[in-house]
């Protein structure tokens, strides 16, 4: 039930900044996420007892999308949902790391593209991550959720009037406080959790609407 609080909560933060902005759009959308790890998340440099976030392999997941149109720029909230595959002693035998949380950010998009109209974005993210280390299913690593930050940019491919593809591909780059029972952080302001996600997204985009009252 977490999952469906973070969306109703980052849809909720659209909807408070839209009315008034006088929205013209409203669009609804799902995607699938490959996601490849970077920096010290993806590194395998710790001895077999360390307890640290690191080895983790490319990652698939999926994400919840909804938005504002306001001409060129609109307003976003998205949801993530990635499992990493990892495959070093700093996992479990599970081998999984398991990262979600949401995203509101802005996204600027040319007018008078007709069927492509490509975008760029940039939003804050609050992220957790769960994990296992060591060689027992019982050692469970899990974060606090901090902020982090996305850049990304990518087009909305248009056909049959409401409908959009969205290939995008995004950087998320964020540090986040390991918590590990009877074991100290091993860094105290936090690991990099950082990584890339190539996107393939469908949406439902609604007629554009005008606020303004007519008199």
């Amino acid at each position: 039930m977490k999952a469906a609080h973070r969306i109703a909560a980052a849809m909720l933060a659209i909807i408070v900044l839209a009315p008034s902005a006088r929205a013209q759009s409203l669009s609804f959308g799902l995607r699938g996420t490959g996601s490849v790890p970077t920096g010290s998340f993806a590194d395998n440099q710790s001895s077999t007892n360390a307890a640290v976030i690191e080895g983790a392999k490319n990652g698939f997941g999926y994400g919840l999308d909804v938005g504002i149109g306001l001409g060129m720029f609109g307003v976003y909230g998205g949801f993530d949902h990635i499992k990493f595959d990892c495959e070093t002693t700093t996992c479990s035998s599970a081998g999984k790391y398991t990262l979600q949380g949401v995203t509101v950010g802005v996204k600027l998009s040319p007018p008078g593209m007709g069927l492509v109209r490509p975008f760029i974005k940039g939003g804050v993210t609050f992220n957790d991550l769960e994990g296992g280390y060591g060689s027992s299913s019982s050692n469970t690593l899990t974060t606090d959720r901090t902020p982090g930050y996305e850049v990304g940019a990518g087009a909305d491919l248009g056909f049959m009037g409401l409908l959009s593809l969205t290939p995008q591909v995004r950087y998320v780059g964020q540090k986040l406080k390991a918590k590990i029972p009877g074991v100290t952080s091993p860094n105290a302001e936090g690991q990099s959790v950082n990584y890339l996600a190539f996107d393939l997204g469908l949406s439902v985009h609604t007629p554009s609407l005008s606020m303004r009252r007519s008199h």
